[in-house]
């Protein structure tokens, strides 16, 4: 009898664990779907405002004189729209990983750490590592212009990269300042949309929320009231962190950028940029990343929260 009860006990406890793992698991693909819808919808809106602020963040010499509005009449004028999406298919490609990464690895840390700031923080370098490559390569293309390429493609600029330039080291130069302004951009932003959509649903007018469509007994957003408190998000946690972005730019695209050297630190690049230009050369373009975020940021946190509540998909809030 004994054993009976044993067995009949392991039964229970095996049939349990696998109903857990089919559950988690069916709960990560459909969260990684919903990420990647997110995070492409988002990438879309703003690529031509993201190959404009390499160029004028790199004081590229077609444009180093001219603004954000005139910089993108003239890659019309000189490739056609096409020329606004250059590298666009590198950033589209690490897109997928990287949205899915980041996002789920956050609501994964958020269950077990309880701490927003902390788990938006370590998702953000965790989806940078596996993805940064595709990011200097991203660079890489945007920076080039019409004519005077040097790369044909994804794979072409990563073989060259390796080959030319010192293999899985050259691949990721600049990650340094990436995860430097990571941690406390993915934090800020995650954090502050946090509170905010938090701050809304108490104390906010009730005409920014209304009734969850799987509980009538719980208020959500209003998809006005995400696309705010996304683009704030955006915008607020990216203002702390532009100069770092400069370094990392700087550093991708390494001996294509005109007196610059390749093995220069972060802080040796960024010290360049201020002696050379001041601190108008490690703000250059900051106007796009305020156009470039928010509207990302805004698509992005909107999706991910109303594709959360058309698929049923909770996350501890607490």
């Amino acid at each position: 009898m004994l054993r009976a009860i044993t067995q009949s006990v392991h039964g229970q406890l095996v049939n349990r664990i696998h109903v857990r793992l089919e559950e988690f698991w069916k709960a990560t693909v459909i969260m990684i779907d919903a990420r990647r819808i997110a995070g492409c919808c988002g990438k879309v809106t703003t690529a031509p405002l993201d190959r404009v602020k390499i160029l004028l963040q790199a004081h590229h010499q077609y444009y180093n004189h001219l603004g954000v509005w005139s910089s993108l009449a003239k890659v019309v004028e000189h490739e056609g729209v096409r020329g606004l999406y250059r590298g666009n298919g590198a950033m589209m490609v690490r897109t997928f990983p990287y949205g899915a990464i980041q996002f789920v690895t956050y609501d994964w840390f958020k269950k077990k750490t309880k701490q927003k700031l902390l788990s938006g923080s370590l998702a953000g370098v965790i989806a940078v590592l596996f993805t940064y490559p595709l990011d200097m390569v991203r660079a890489r293309l945007a920076y080039q212009v019409q004519g005077e390429c040097l790369y044909r493609g994804i794979l072409h600029t990563c073989r060259s990269i390796w080959h030319e330039e010192g293999q899985l080291r050259a691949l990721y130069r600049g990650v340094g300042p990436t995860l430097l302004g990571m941690v406390p951009y993915a934090g800020a932003a995650f954090y502050s949309y946090e509170m905010g959509k938090a701050y809304v649903l108490v104390k906010g007018p009730l005409y920014l929320s209304k009734p969850s469509p799987a509980n009538l007994q719980e208020r959500v957003l209003t998809a006005q009231a995400n696309l705010f408190i996304g683009g704030f998000a955006g915008a607020f946690a990216q203002t702390i962190v532009y100069p770092l972005d400069v370094g990392r730019r700087l550093m991708q695209l390494g001996a294509m950028v005109p007196n610059a050297n390749p093995s220069s630190s972060c802080l040796e690049t960024l010290v360049l940029v201020y002696t050379e230009r001041g601190t108008q050369g490690l703000f250059r373009g900051v106007s796009i990343n305020y156009l470039r975020a928010i509207p990302a940021a805004a698509v992005s946190f909107t999706l991910y929260e109303h594709l959360k509540q058309y698929l049923n998909i909770h996350s501890d809030e607490r």
